[in-house]
Formats: C-alpha cells, sequence, structure tokens
C-alpha cells in the first residue's frame, strides 16, 4: 500500500491546518459581517447538470462516478461506451453550478436577493503541477436575484476587505464585460456561434502571450483577417473604456464606469481597480461582468468570477440573474506561506510534560494554563531535548515540566 497522497492532492501539517483554519475562519466571518449566509452543497452532482453547465473547459477535468450494479451491468452491454454512458454523476469542478441547483430547489424559503457564502472543497482531473490541485479549497460568496451593478460593487469590496483581513494586502481588481468582449469579437469579423471558442482560447493570454493567441486562433481554422483585426486590438495597448465605446452599446460601459467609480468612493483607493479588455473569465456560463484579483508580484489571478444570469435559468426555465466572488483559497494560501506567515495575535502553544504518578495533577495544571496558551499534555520522554526539537518543528512556542518551579519556558523559534 502507499503512504503519498494521490498526486494532485496533499497532506497537511497540523501547524499547516492552524493556519488554514485561521484563514477560513477570517475569511467567513468577513463574508458574514457583510450579511451572507453559509450553505453547503454535495460534492456529488447529477452527471447531466455538470456536462450542461458551460463550465468552458473545467467540463473536460470532471471526476466521473461510475453507474453501480444493473445500471453498470447494462451499459457495458453496449460496445461504444464511453466514460459518459458508464456514469451517472461526478464531483462538482466548482461551486456555482451547485449553488445554481440549489437555489432552483430552495427558492421558496430563500431570501430575494439572496446573499450566499460556500466554503468547500472542488475536484477537477488536472494534470498535477505546481498549483494545479485536483482537490482544492474555494471561498464563493454570490448574490443571487440582483439585477443591478450594485451586487458587482458588494462582492468585490467584500471579497477584497477579506483579502486584506488574511494578510494580502497588494493587490489590483481587474474588471470587464462579456457583452463588451462579444462586441469586440463582432467587431473583428467573428461570427457570434464562434465568440465562446474564441474566449477559451483569449483566455489563455496570460499564459502564452498575444503571439499564442494568434497562433492558436490560426490553428482553429479562424479567419486571417479578423484574426489579424482582433490581435491589432491588444497589441495597440490602447483600448481604453472610451475606445471600447465606438464598438459596443454604452450601457455597458456605463455599468463598468458606476462599479469602478463606486468601489474607488468607498475603498478611497486601497486598492486599485481597473478595466481589463483581455480578461475572459474561461467559463461559458459568464453572461455580462467579468473580474479577477492579481497580487502584486504574483502571476495569474487569487480571486475571481462574475455575472451568470443564464445558469439558474437552466433548472427553472426562467432567467435569474446572479453574480458571484470567488477566493482561490490554494493559491493565497501558497502566497502566505512563501512569505513566512504567522497568525497574528494568537494564543502561543505550549506543551506540559508529566511524569507517570502526576498525571492528574498535571492535567489540572494544563486547564489552569489554558487560560493563556493552548495546550498539550505528554508524558515526559526519556530525551526532552530531542523532543524539544521536535515539537518546536511543530509550531510550538514552548514547553513546561510539570513538578519543576521554572514554570512557562519559551523555545527559541
Amino acid at each position: 500500500m502507499k503512504a503519498t497522497p494521490l498526486k494532485g492532492t496533499r497532506d497537511y501539517l497540523p501547524g499547516e491546518v492552524l493556519i488554514r483554519d485561521f484563514l477560513q475562519n477570517t475569511v467567513l466571518e468577513t463574508y458574514q459581517d457583510a450579511g451572507f449566509s453559509r450553505i453547503t452543497t454535495p460534492i456529488l452532482e447529477d452527471a447531466v447538470n455538470l456536462d450542461k453547465s458551460e463550465g468552458g473547459e473545467n467540463l473536460s477535468l470532471i471526476f466521473r462516478v461510475l453507474k453501480r450494479g444493473q445500471k453498470l451491468d447494462k451499459a457495458l452491454e453496449n460496445a461504444n461506451a464511453d466514460e459518459k454512458s458508464l456514469s451517472d454523476m461526478g464531483l462538482r469542478y466548482d461551486l456555482t453550478l451547485p449553488l445554481s441547483r440549489y437555489y432552483a430547489n430552495n427558492r421558496n424559503e430563500l431570501l430575494t436577493p439572496f446573499k450566499v457564502i460556500q466554503m468547500d472543497r472542488v475536484y477537477r482531473a488536472e494534470r498535477p503541477q505546481k498549483g494545479r490541485l485536483r482537490e482544492f479549497m474555494q471561498c464563493d460568496i454570490d448574490i443571487i436575484g440582483d439585477q443591478s451593478m450594485h451586487a458587482e460593487v458588494d462582492l468585490i469590496l467584500t471579497t477584497t476587505k477579506a483579502l486584506k483581513m488574511i494578510g494580502l494586502e497588494q493587490f489590483k481588481v481587474k474588471i470587464n464585460d462579456r457583452r463588451i468582449l462579444k462586441a469586440i469579437f463582432s467587431y473583428a469579423g467573428f461570427s457570434e456561434d464562434a465568440h465562446e471558442r474564441l474566449a477559451i482560447i483569449f483566455d489563455k493570454l496570460d499564459k502564452i502571450g498575444i503571439e499564442g493567441v494568434k497562433e492558436e486562433l490560426f490553428e482553429e481554422g479562424f479567419d486571417r483577417a479578423s484574426v489579424e483585426k482582433f490581435i491589432r486590438l491588444f497589441e495597440s495597448g490602447s483600448l481604453d473604456l472610451s475606445t471600447v465605446m465606438k464598438v459596443c452599446e454604452a450601457d455597458f460601459v456605463d455599468d463598468l464606469r458606476f462599479i469602478m467609480d463606486t468601489v474607488n468612493a468607498v475603498s478611497d483607493g486601497s486598492f486599485t481597480i481597473e478595466f481589463a479588455p483581455s480578461l475572459v473569465r474561461g467559463q461559458g456560463y459568464y453572461t455580462g461582468t467579468i473580474f479577477e484579483v492579481e497580487a502584486e508580484g504574483y502571476s495569474g489571478a487569487v480571486a475571481g468570477g462574475g455575472r451568470y444570469d443564464h445558469l439558474i435559468g437552466k433548472f427553472l426555465n426562467e432567467d435569474i440573474p446572479a453574480v458571484g466572488f470567488s477566493i482561490g483559497f490554494e493559491r493565497i494560501f501558497g502566497i502566505l506561506m512563501e512569505k513566512g506567515y504567522q497568525i497574528p495575535d494568537r494564543k502561543k502553544r505550549i506543551a506540559v510534560f508529566y511524569d507517570a504518578d502526576m498525571f492528574t495533577d498535571a492535567l489540572k495544571y494544563a486547564e489552569e494554563l489554558r487560560e493563556e496558551y493552548m495546550v498539550s499534555v505528554f508524558l515526559r520522554p526519556k530525551k526532552l531535548g530531542k523532543f524539544l526539537n521536535k515539537i518546536e518543528a511543530d509550531g510550538f512556542d514552548g514547553f513546561a515540566v510539570y513538578g519543576e518551579e521554572d514554570g512557562v519556558k519559551m523555545l527559541d523559534r
């Protein structure tokens, strides 16, 4: 048997879990203070829901669950059986699709607008590599039932406050609108039925650069003249809201300006929010505003989201306005750990050692110390010095030996 975790998954040591719990609790409290309520949903979803969710490239990363018993036997009788016909459910790849199903199933019991928190694990069949896990935590807030741009402002301000509360200070918010992006596609001469394929390729801009995007568009067989016209817009570096207004409806630009102006007014310029015409977000279910957060000094986004006004309608046969923002918890955890993050103002963690005949009294002593410290009790080892090295590596701050007058001693960390 193998002791190591599956590729793309991780074991976390006690000191790491302590930090992860603190960060998640801080995010949760920030969300709750802003009026959001937490729900939970199953990790399993019906395969039909997953396949019809317009999740972009994530649809190719679904962990599918085999049918069972007679259903599986019958499916295997088909000589042309593939992974889809052999499965009837799968693990969720994000929290947006489960939320949409949840709302459709429970909306009569929910407030409108519904301000909701989801903090849970999701699963993607990624190729394991640095920054790409198959099981990871997401921290989402969504507002369902509000079609105004007030929802976007609320989400951006709440998410950025949560990022600051957990120690991520230097970042910027990038914002765009899928409707503007589609207008640019149309301006370049691309047909509407090609827009989603275009968006998936263009979403790779940060990874492969503008020349890489151009090459992929050519490889996909798009019209060369349209590709060249499209690429020129982004090569010039002069595509701002004023320029964009020439190729799209003024309302789209007005919406972005309202969001940016309001966020700046409330945040007092404590972070930058800027129009990013090359921002795409890969999921096909986005219908309007999209946004990401970039941390200074690090490539890639640490948070992202957008408006998905049609996804819930797939369950209810009527469109329900919805918008969400997701913190990429694993990415932020990695950044903070690289910086040597320590939980601020936490109780010191100490060990109390005892001799076997003093166990009861040592427990009473440990309980007294818990007014000030987090305390673990250990039978005194034969080689105390060697054991102290172990507990120091595990994140302990100090120790005490019951019965000795020295009291609590801090370790040299």
